[in-house]
């Protein structure tokens, strides 16, 4: 169908355009730009993108042809031809990959997360990083980073999805290391790095083998290819498919067992950990799954195994995050349960609560890192929670848009957390069979993050003060440039939830309705909206309220143990001292993957070395003596004549053809003096030469 688009829906090729714009100009000039001119030009380039967005979902709304499953798409050019293939009824197609746009109601609720946090995150950068050197290096990199996200989630087919997917890698191996003489830092974007090339093999072979399969990989024609080739629930290589793209998103969004990468990411500026590894592409994974859905409602075993992962990822990084000491590291932790539970939602087919809870997510979680990162810049960079307490008046608008957040993240309500959190579980319920397992997992996981966030409030602002005395007269809030984003996402984690509200408290759930048209496939995944209000099962009030008295016992526990109770925290640790390092050292996992992969690849590196070393000193190995010496002589001819030999050359030539350049070029004031002069003097004479 070919119609006219409205403005802003024929230009979403915009949406992701105008932050790349200003991170080329912050890369290649940046560096002569004040900062005043770098915070406008790369924020106001972030605000535009918002500003489209909002425009584009406001025409969407209007869209008139939503019931016939057409949404607006806008191909800019045929990328890459990947050749010809017969169809069943013998015709020859083209099959290519477009660089094209696609603006349905699942990207439009994205480019809002990301645009709109990241507008946030952007102008509490101004004041976070105000002080820090690379101050263009690091917008430059938040821009790229906000390119590729948009053209993630803008896609309208895998491989284009798949450049957005490098993009987010690269500019989180980037800024994580931003602090690059810090070698933890840089540690840790190299480790980043180097998981998610992992995880990123299998979405690649998830991609190849969608094509080769489905003969398309745009987002839109893969349920129909599925129907036309007549492959039934349950085929063996749609669950492959799915399989391999989940491997994907276990790397990029930190699920066991890729999940390594995160909490070392901290090592970032805390804007970083806002926008990169709390609100956005850590949910890259979340959205993909969500994205391909009429693939994996037809892979039932892959979903199974996505909900399995979800849930065992979710309790297990509750628990370490019950005894990490770095305000930080507990909030890592806290991400990767939370995406956890997404996962889960999206196992058991309820794909619209999965992406609800990331959209309310996205608000509370980049409070709670921004607002860390406020209580970090009081302090003077501290970070140890046990070095801090009694902040609640001195740090007051960090103290209670913080104390909102981790009311949300606990699922109290009526705050956003309560309603995404609430749906996922009961979906979970009622999907039966091991779902009544899951949703067990699920409630514990809920008690737990009630538990360990209402540690870190008690910690950081109740109780004693344990401050350094040489940091104490230090202590300020932050200016209002880092406190009004804070306040703004206070706002939406109190009624970012509202859009979701269940029929069984009174609501419409307006936000699985906008979804449905994306997800629903009736007899395939989760129950529509119009199915689910036309009965209300009163187990789910049952389970609703279970999970708020879970929370809530969380929270009294919290409280009991580090602030009635004093030494009380300490005594149990020691008591229960084995458990407590297991939890504290992260289950040795970190060890483990050392000794199994790090340590490991080192000593085949040394040991190949020695043994090339061996071979150059004219040792054999029994019969076989005489191929390693050839070998060697080969690489070692190979090295001189060939690799070395081109370089000199390059060298050479290089150096013949810029001799006269070099003559002209001495870097001596008086050498140039005389060439300005005799310039001067031979101009004069031609001007004089034409007078007379």
């Amino acid at each position: 169908m070919t119609t006219p688009l409205p403005y802003f829906l024929d230009s979403i090729w915009l949406i992701p355009l105008f932050p790349l714009v200003t991170a080329a100009l912050m890369l290649l000039f940046g560096w002569r730009l004040p900062k005043v001119w770098v915070s406008g030009l790369c924020v106001g380039s972030v605000l535009v993108s918002f500003v489209y967005s909002v425009g584009a979902f406001l025409q969407l709304r209007a869209w008139p042809f939503a019931a016939l499953g057409y949404w607006p798409e806008k191909v800019l050019f045929d990328w890459v031809p990947l050749g010809a293939y017969h169809t069943d009824a013998g015709q020859l197609a083209q099959f290519t990959a477009e660089w094209g746009f696609l603006l349905d109601p699942l990207s439009a609720v994205m480019i809002l997360v990301v645009t709109g946090v990241g507008l946030l995150i952007h102008i509490y950068s101004i004041g976070y990083m105000g002080h820090e050197g690379g101050y263009y290096r690091f917008f430059g990199y938040m821009n790229l980073f906000m390119f590729s996200m948009l053209t993630l989630v803008l896609a309208n087919n895998l491989l284009l999805m798949f450049v957005g997917w490098e993009g987010v890698g690269l500019c989180s191996y980037l800024l994580i290391g931003f602090y690059f003489l810090r070698k933890s830092a840089a540690d840790a974007g190299k480790k980043a790095f180097l998981v998610n090339r992992v995880g990123d093999a299998g979405f690649l072979l998830g991609i190849f083998l969608t094509a080769a399969t489905l003969g398309t990989i745009k987002f839109a024609e893969l349920g129909p290819a599925i129907q036309q080739m007549g492959l039934p629930v349950g085929a063996p290589v749609l669950t492959a498919i799915g399989l391999l793209l989940f491997v994907g998103a276990t790397g990029k969004s930190a699920q066991i067992p890729l999940y390594v990468w995160l909490p070392d990411a901290m090592e970032g500026p805390t804007p970083v950990s806002a926008l990169i590894h709390a609100a956005t592409m850590v949910t890259a994974g979340v959205y993909m799954v969500t994205r391909t859905n009429a693939l994996y409602q037809m892979a039932p075993e892959a979903l199974t195994v996505v909900a399995i992962v979800g849930a065992l990822t979710a309790f297990y990084a509750a628990t370490i995050g019950l005894v990490q000491t770095d305000i930080k590291r507990v909030l890592a932790y806290s991400t990767i349960s939370q995406l956890g539970y997404m996962f889960l939602a999206c196992g058991v087919g309820a794909f619209a609560a999965g992406i609800f809870h990331l959209m309310t997510h996205a608000f509370f979680k980049a409070l709670l890192f921004l607002a860390a990162g406020s209580v970090i810049h009081a302090l003077s960079g501290e970070q140890d929670l046990r070095k801090m307490g009694a902040l609640w008046n001195r740090v007051p608008v960090t103290a209670r848009t913080m104390f909102i957040a981790a009311l949300a993240i606990a699922g109290i309500p009526p705050l956003a957390g309560f309603f995404s959190k609430d749906e996922i579980l009961w979906k979970t319920w009622s999907s039966g069979g091991i779902g009544r397992i899951l949703w067990l997992v699920g409630a514990v996981t809920a008690l737990l993050t009630a538990f360990y966030m209402f540690r870190l409030v008690n910690l950081t602002f109740f109780g004693k003060s344990r401050v350094p005395k040489e940091v104490e007269h230090h202590v300020h809030e932050s200016p209002a440039v880092m406190t009004a984003p804070l306040m703004i996402l206070a706002v939406l984690s109190v009624i970012g939830g509202w859009v979701g509200i269940p029929a069984a408290l009174g609501g419409s759930h307006h936000f699985e309705h906008w979804l449905e048209p994306v997800i629903a496939r009736p007899g395939l995944g989760e129950v529509t909206g119009a199915q689910a209000e036309a009965h209300h099962d009163p187990t789910e009030y049952v389970l609703m309220g279970l999970s708020v008295l879970l929370a809530l016992a969380g929270i009294a526990l919290a409280r009991f143990i580090y602030l009635r109770r004093e030494g009380l925290a300490e005594q149990l640790a020691a008591r229960w001292g084995r458990w407590y390092r297991l939890l504290y050292h992260k289950y040795y996992v970190d060890e483990l993957y050392d000794a199994l992969f790090v340590h490991r690849t080192k000593d085949l590196g040394t040991t190949l070395g020695a043994f090339d070393r061996s071979v150059i000193d004219g040792w054999g190995v029994d019969g076989s003596a005489w191929v390693t010496r050839l070998g060697s002589r080969l690489s070692i001819w190979w090295d001189t004549w060939i690799v070395d030999g081109l370089v000199n050359l390059t060298a050479w030539v290089v150096g013949f053809f810029s001799y006269p350049f070099r003559w002209l070029q001495t870097g001596r004031v008086q050498n140039y003096a005389l060439v300005f002069a005799l310039g001067v003097l031979i101009l004069l004479a031609y001007y004089l030469r034409g007078i007379l």
